[in-house]
Order: C-alpha cells, then sequence, then structure tokens
C-alpha cells in the first residue's frame, strides 16, 4: 500500500498552504495498492516534534477502501472525523513553534470498520484499530514557520 501527495514528496517541505501559515487545508492525497480484503482506511497525522510531545493534527476513519484519492481540503463520504490537538475535530495543519518539525501522514487498511463516535481521541482510535490493521503505508513531510 502506498500514501502519496502531488503537493510535496517524502522528507520534503510541506507548502505553506497546507499549513497555520497559508489556507490551513488539508493536503491532497493519493492512496494505492490497497489490500482487497480491506474493509475501510484510517488516516492519522501528528507531530512527534511538538514541545509537549506528539501532537495530533487529524485523525479520520472508516474511509472507503476504494478511495484512490482524496482531493484538497476533502474527506470522502462515509468518513469519521476524531479529535485533534487543537481540541476540534478536522484537519489542523503544521504550525510548529520553535523549529522544523516532522509530520507523519499514516495512513492502515483494516479488516473492519471502526466503531467509534466522532470526535474520538486518538487513543480510542489506536485502541480500536490494535490487531485490525491489515497494512500501513505513510508519508512524511517536514515544515518550519518562517
Amino acid at each position: 500500500m502506498t500514501l502519496t501527495s502531488p503537493a510535496f514528496k517524502g522528507n520534503e517541505q510541506i507548502p505553506s498552504k497546507y499549513t497555520c501559515d497559508g489556507a490551513d487545508i488539508s493536503p491532497p492525497l493519493f492512496i494505492a495498492d490497497v489490500p482487497a480484503q480491506a474493509k475501510s482506511l484510517v488516516l492519522i497525522v501528528d507531530d512527534p516534534d511538538a514541545p509537549s510531545g506528539r501532537f495530533i493534527h487529524w485523525t479520520a476513519w472508516n474511509i472507503p477502501p476504494d478511495t484512490s484519492e482524496m482531493g484538497e481540503d476533502d474527506l470522502p463520504e462515509g468518513a469519521v472525523e476524531g479529535g485533534t490537538g487543537f481540541g476540534e475535530p478536522g484537519y489542523g495543519g503544521p504550525c510548529p513553534p520553535d523549529r522544523e518539525h516532522r509530520y507523519f501522514f499514516k495512513l492502515c487498511a483494516m479488516d473492519s470498520l471502526i466503531n467509534l463516535s466522532a470526535g474520538a481521541t486518538v487513543d480510542m482510535l489506536e485502541n480500536a484499530i490494535e490487531h485490525h490493521v491489515l497494512a500501513e503505508a505513510e508519508l512524511m513531510g517536514r515544515y518550519e514557520r518562517k
């Protein structure tokens, strides 16, 4: 399974359009080679370099497994968004306060749908997907405020 973006390549700078310095919208994502037996996809976007520890920028689950593209600021029909470090569901872009940070977009193919309510925490999501992940893909981008 692969996760890529036409907006930035792995280990490269995330364009400011997708950060707090720009439009603060989610970047377009391309998904390929999802296992045929997958029932749903889960996306977790986090920053492990935040001063207070891991910071959650976006969580979404029950993304249809036949999704091959998520456009800018787009969530596929049926997908559910969870809580973030910003205190509300939905995408919140990179906004590092101190230096360049890494942002990991992690995609998991699941063997089932996830039975969680909108706004659930990342801990609840990670507990729910444990032992249900069929495949994983990751895209890491970097960002530093100028």
